[in-house]
This record gives structure tokens, C-alpha cells and sequence, in this order.
């Protein structure tokens, strides 16, 4: 590792990176937009199980937040290979926007169908895939090389302040506005992100370099070949399946085994965010293990963070758990990406991460899958052990020799 490498996490690259007035609009639009999209999971979650047969409804809401991502980023990619990312993102803000508020128009014209919630759920996964590739696609051409560590890192700062302020102030107003008011502050904060992404001067459009120079099949080979992008994307998937379990575990803990009700929620999801918030400064440090060993030593941390729901009906216990998840589960998502950026060709970087991050992110449905006939059970011991193994097992693969040779 060279000295340049470590004097990435100083401050001076988060200011070198922050100065750039572009990537400070993209960057703050996107928070404040996660911020609400947090409040709003809160929200749908409490409003389905309000409904009869709850428990088994959450997890269908959360297969409809997380299975349409597929489908979507096969979607996204050509959206963004070919128009101005800047326009795709405002787009995006419009459409989800009016999906997230049709609930409190509905709420304020009599009575929100039990529907709506699966339906808004829907939407919101099937567009997900917009800013989830076309933000750290875009992060290439708006810094230096020598930056994308910190750029990773504030990109995994946004992602944790939001998910500390999102879920716990969505859990705090859901007892005193009403949770379809809280979805009408999620609506507003996509007008935010829509603005921003439009106020960025520079072009984000792929130009020339990043058409079809090759053909798919040789774009695939070319990630194909690279055993890190094939073992980091594998392993990244299985954990999510983990924590799709957890999207269901959560809310089902919070309304019957937790004191506090949404807001347990609320500081269970706000624990989580706080640990993202936490590892994405600490994944500003490389450390001088071999990247595969440092992303599995890490993986194996956050999985234990899966079995401290056992410690219900203690939130505190349970919600340091959570923490621990998010504190290890960062500096993953920091170093593995700037690894990629570094390892796949400019040409392919768009199409890559749209490809990558729709791999990771279609994963979690099949953990709300399976944790929901085990919740109807009310084995919380056995939904533990699931978290933790399928979180895991995974660093085998990270830990086989040869998987962090470049691609040749």
C-alpha cells in the first residue's frame, strides 16, 4: 500500500472533493433524498401492520421494495448510457415523488386503499437503481483518481446520516403526525434531490468513449474474468440476503417484542445508519491486509451483528447489534467500490456498476422470503442462526487464494 493510499483518508481530501461545487449539489441532493426515503420504509412498514394479517403482509412489502430492482436496473443502465444522468436522476425524483405522495392525498381525501402501500413499495424498488448506479457512476468524472476514496466515503457518510435521521425522526412523527403525513416529508425531499441534480453545471453524459466499443458478451468476459468483482459481488449479495431478513425481523420485533413500538424502529434502523455512518469514516483507511482478507474479516464482523436480536426484549442490546452490523458493513461498501473503480475500464464503468449494484441489490427479497414463515413460527432463535450463516459463510470464498488477481 503507498503513501498516497493512506493520506486518501486525510481531511484534505474530503475538502478537495467537497470544493467541487458539483459533486457537493449531486452528493447533498442525494442525502436529503435517502433521509426521506429512511422515514419512508418506517412508515409503510407501520401502516401494513396496522392491516389484518400484518406480520405476513411486511414481508410482501418488503419483496415489493426490493424485488422490482431487478427488473429496474435492466432498465437503468441503457437510461443512463445514453442520456444525461443529471436529467435520468430528476426523472427519477419526479416519478417516485408522486408515488410516495399519493399516499397522504389519498389519506386526505377519505382513506388510503390497503393496496397503495405495495404498490408505492413497488415503485420505489422498480426506480431504486437510478441514483444506486447513476450517483457513483457519475463519481469518475467529477474527481480525481486520486479522491475516490473519500468520494466512497462521503457517498457512505450520506447513506449513514440519512439513515440516522430517516428512520428515527419517521418513527418519532409517526406517533405524533400520522404516518401518511410523514410520506407527504418523503414526497418533498425528492423535489430537493430533483432540483439538485439539475442545478449541476457540468454534463454527465457518457460521451463517445462509453458506446458500445465492444460487444456485451466482451464486456461481460472482461468482469467476468476479474475473480475479485465475481467474489466481492457474490459474497455482497448473500449479505444482503441477510439483511432482507432483517427488514422483516426489525419492524416484526419493534411491534411485538420491543418496547416502544415505532420507535423502537426508529432506533433500531437509526442504530444501523449510525454504524454505516461511523464505518464510512473508518473506511477511509486502507488496511495493508490483502484487500480480499480485509473485506472478509470485515464481512465476518458484521455477521455477527445479526445474532444480537437474541437479546430481545432489550432494544438497547438488540439495537447494538445493529450498530455493529452498520459499523463493518461500511467499510466494506468503501473499499470494495473503489476497488472496482479502479479495476474496471472507464468504457465499461457505467454499465458495470448498473450491472454490480443490480446483482447486490435484488438479493434481499429472497431474505424476506425467508423470514417470514419462520417469524409466523415466532422462532426469533432460528431467524438469528439464518442471518448469521448466510452473512458468513460468504468469506470462504473471499479468503480462496487467487481472488484479488487483476484480470488478464
Amino acid at each position: 500500500m503507498s503513501t498516497q493510499d493512506h493520506a486518501l483518508g486525510t481531511p484534505a481530501a474530503y475538502r478537495r472533493v467537497l470544493a467541487d461545487r458539483d459533486f457537493r449539489l449531486l452528493w447533498a441532493g442525494s442525502t436529503v433524498s435517502l433521509a426521506g426515503d429512511g422515514m419512508t420504509f418506517v412508515a409503510l412498514a407501520w401502516l401494513v401492520l396496522s392491516q389484518p394479517g400484518g406480520t405476513a403482509r411486511l414481508g410482501l412489502l418488503t419483496v415489493c421494495f426490493t424485488l422490482p430492482v431487478f427488473a429496474g436496473g435492466l432498465l437503468v443502465g441503457p437510461l443512463l448510457d445514453r442520456f444525461d444522468k443529471r436529467h435520468v436522476l430528476a426523472a427519477d425524483c419526479v416519478l417516485r415523488g408522486g408515488a410516495v405522495a399519493s399516499i397522504p392525498l389519498a389519506a386526505a381525501s377519505g382513506e388510503a386503499p390497503a393496496w397503495l402501500p405495495f404498490a408505492v413499495a413497488a415503485v420505489h424498488g422498480l426506480l431504486k437503481m437510478v441514483p444506486l448506479a447513476g450517483f457513483p457512476a457519475a463519481i469518475p468524472d467529477l474527481v480525481r483518481r486520486a479522491d475516490l476514496d473519500a468520494a466512497n466515503a462521503l457517498e457512505a457518510l450520506g447513506f449513514g446520516t440519512a439513515g440516522v435521521v430517516g428512520p428515527s425522526l419517521g418513527g418519532l412523527l409517526i406517533a405524533g403526525v400520522g404516518a401518511p403525513n410523514v410520506l407527504a416529508i418523503d414526497a418533498a425531499s425528492y423535489l430537493v434531490f430533483a432540483v439538485a441534480a439539475l442545478a449541476v453545471r457540468r454534463p454527465l453524459t457518457p460521451g463517445p468513449r462509453a458506446d458500445a466499443a465492444t460487444t456485451p458478451a466482451a464486456r461481460l468476459s472482461v468482469l467476468l474474468r476479474d475473480r475479485f468483482l465475481v467474489v466481492t459481488t457474490l459474497a455482497f449479495m448473500a449479505f444482503n440476503v441477510a439483511e432482507g431478513m432483517l427488514l422483516v425481523v426489525a419492524p416484526w420485533l419493534a411491534k411485538t417484542h420491543l418496547p416502544g413500538g415505532s420507535s423502537a424502529l426508529g432506533l433500531l434502523l437509526a442504530a444501523l445508519a449510525a454504524g454505516e455512518l461511523a464505518g464510512a469514516v473508518a473506511g477511509l483507511w486502507r488496511p495493508r491486509l490483502n484487500p480480499l482478507r480485509a473485506l472478509a474479516f470485515a464481512q465476518l464482523a458484521a455477521g455477527g451483528g445479526f445474532l444480537a436480536v437474541l437479546l430481545t426484549p432489550h432494544p438497547w442490546g438488540v439495537a447494538a447489534g445493529f450498530l455493529a452490523i452498520g459499523l463493518f458493513s461500511a467499510p466494506m461498501t468503501v473499499w470494495a467500490q473503489s476497488l472496482r473503480m479502479e479495476r474496471i475500464p472507464g468504457p465499461l464503468r457505467g454499465r458495470a456498476f448498473r450491472a454490480l449494484r443490480t446483482l447486490m441489490q435484488a438479493t434481499p427479497p429472497l431474505g424476506a422470503a425467508l423470514a417470514t414463515p419462520i417469524l409466523r413460527e415466532g422462532d426469533l432463535a432460528l431467524a438469528a442462526a439464518s442471518m448469521f450463516l448466510v452473512a458468513t459463510v460468504p468469506v470462504l470464498m473471499l479468503l480462496a487464494p487467487g481472488s484479488s488477481r487483476p484480470p488478464g
